[in-house]
């Protein structure tokens, strides 16, 4: 048994998860630590909100609230919606809790000591209106490029030309509107990253065989331009107040305190159990750890690069990475996810509209590994209506109805394999060790392709073996058939048990049966599990067919792109 540390980045406070935030990093980090406790390893899968930053005290503001209870709203409102989704955390904290400041000053006074920080005066636009200095994506302008009146202080989205504020015609504050805006100096903490980079960059390149190139390449890219020094702390109210003498009236960049908030997070689970649990277990002990990291491709340099430095700057025995996975974005219906303009289906509405484990299934099996992926409502409904049910929830109904009605609501006893059977159980043995490789090497749309493709093996099977007719004249020969076939369902449930958690304990749930593991499957033991006699329930269909009517209001109701 091994221990694995799973991690994916922590969702910002503000607003509500979409499915694009879903299948970036939660949804694949819950499937990989799920699939990992059925391979009989030791798993701790940490989640958590990230609450710092200028972007809580805007929202907090917007909503007229104090910025404490704000995050405590959203922090339960990612909770409950996560639990929705069937995110199976070990522990889900915050990162303003106590314990990540108190791991936060640690690392901090690490880096001091060892000369990693260095001071500096910079130039940020403060807003006189607003009585506080602007985060460049709170600094609205014109583009001097190509003239968008949109363009942030950070970026031109019409022309993706990257900007300094000072670059915008006309710039006003995008909190208030107001244009009363002067750039002033201000003095500032850097971790100095180009001192650690002779270190970080061999520590990377260690890492090329394992991480997939959506992460590597954007690591690599970051080290072939060079490194530069990173400003950790900035002139906000909200956040924690830098422990460092003179600069006691700012707070640490929230970029710095959150990648840390995996281990802040991991001391608030060990407090509930202070005597079962220690966290430095995971979190210092890298010789017997495997930690394993979910990241959108935004998020890959902080934790490719800063977070790694981070710790190799404190000069202690942390836990690094091991493997970091990628992915690329999704889009919705052509164009990007939008709250305000109503478009694009967020998590806490998509569970309302269906079971979470279909969203489950149709992300993962399109999960945006290489490039971005595309959701539209047909592709989705496609999915839904051919492979969940009539691929795998047919078979079930199928099955059970027919073996009901023939003989009973009891497994059928007796009888021989022929070659038939012989040949199925070789075929899915095959498929089943390409799915187990698959979701360990983390390759999901691989590992859901083969576990598609295992559904349609029992479905071949029935229809070449035609129980129903062989029934007419071979009672026992029908009787091993839907044996087999009964046996299959349980076989499917437990290869379907990481990604369709509640639909999986359904089917077993027919068959008075739990989920079991999955580590040396052996199909020809799996497939004689039930030997008969045992009793099961037909009871009701495991997915509902989605109609066209019902494809065009969901159209109407979550908008377009188009």
């Amino acid at each position: 048994m091994s221990k694995i540390l799973v991690t994916s980045a922590l969702p910002y406070i503000n607003g509500v998860p979409h499915l694009g935030h879903m299948v970036g990093c939660l949804l694949p980090s819950d499937i990989y630590a799920r699939f990992m406790r059925m391979m009989g390893n030791e798993v701790l899968y940490i989640g958590g909100t990230d609450e710092h930053g200028t972007t809580s005290e805007v929202g907090a503001l917007k909503a007229g609230m104090d910025i404490r209870d704000y995050c405590d709203m959203y922090h339960k409102k990612h909770a409950e919606i996560y639990k929705d989704f069937r995110l199976s955390f070990d522990c889900f904290g915050r990162t303003s809790s106590e314990e990540n400041k108190e791991a936060t000053y640690h690392i901090f006074e690490q880096l001091d000591k060892n000369g990693f920080i260095e001071e500096r005066v910079i130039k940020q636009v403060y807003s006189v209106d607003d009585k506080m200095f602007l985060a460049d994506r709170y600094i609205t302008g014109t583009c001097p490029y190509c003239g968008y009146d949109k363009a942030r202080g950070d970026q031109c989205e019409n022309c993706t030309k990257v900007l300094e504020p000072t670059d915008l015609k006309d710039a006003r504050s995008s909190i208030s509107g107001s244009k009363n805006l002067e750039v002033r100096e201000t003095k500032h903490l850097f971790l100095n990253l180009p001192k650690l980079e002779k270190e970080l960059e061999p520590w990377v390149k260690t890492k090329e065989p394992f991480w997939p190139d959506v992460a590597y390449t954007i690591a690599q890219k970051w080290l072939k331009e060079g490194l530069q020094s990173r400003c950790i702390t900035r002139d906000l109210k909200w956040g924690f107040p830098v422990n460092k003498e003179g600069y006691e009236d700012k707070v640490f960049y929230v970029w710095f305190d959150a990648p840390i908030g995996y281990i802040g997070i991991t001391k608030q689970w060990e407090s509930e159990k202070p005597t079962e649990r220690d966290w430095k277990d995971w979190w210092m002990n890298p010789e017997n750890v495997r930690h394993v990291e979910f990241m959108g491709k935004d998020n890959v340099p902080y934790h490719s690069i800063t977070f790694p430095a981070t710790l190799l700057g404190t000069r202690e025995n942390w836990t690094q990475v091991d493997f970091l996975k990628g992915f690329s974005y999704l889009t919705y219906e052509g164009g990007k996810f939008s709250k305000s303009e109503n478009r694009g289906i967020f998590a806490e509405d998509a569970v309302k509209e269906f079971d979470a484990d279909y969203w489950r299934y149709w992300l993962i099996a399109n999960a945006p590994e290489s490039s971005d992926a595309a959701f539209t409502w047909d592709l989705f409904v496609g999915a839904v209506n051919k492979d969940l049910n009539g691929v795998l929830g047919n078979f079930v109904s199928r099955v059970l109805k027919m073996t009901s009605s023939k003989l009973g609501d009891v497994v059928p006893e007796g009888g021989d394999y022929t070659d038939v059977e012989e040949e199925l159980i070789a075929t899915l043995q095959t498929r089943v060790n390409d799915y187990i490789k698959y979701m360990n090497e983390m390759e999901f749309r691989k590992a859901l392709g083969e576990l598609r493709a295992i559904w349609v093996e029992g479905n071949n099977y029935i229809s070449v073996t035609e129980p129903w007719t062989v029934i007419k004249t071979d009672e026992q020969r029908a009787k091993v058939i839907l044996r087999v076939c009964i046996n299959l369902i349980r076989i499917f449930a437990i290869l379907s048990a990481p990604i369709m958690p509640v639909i999986s304990q359904k089917m077993l749930d027919k068959l008075g049966m739990e989920i079991t593991g999955l580590n040396d499957f052996d199909v020809r033991k799996e497939i004689n599990t039930l030997k008969g006699g045992e009793k099961f329930e037909v009871g009701d269909m495991l997915f509902e067919r989605i109609t066209p009517e019902r494809v065009e209001e969901l159209k109407a109701k979550y908008g377009s792109s188009k």
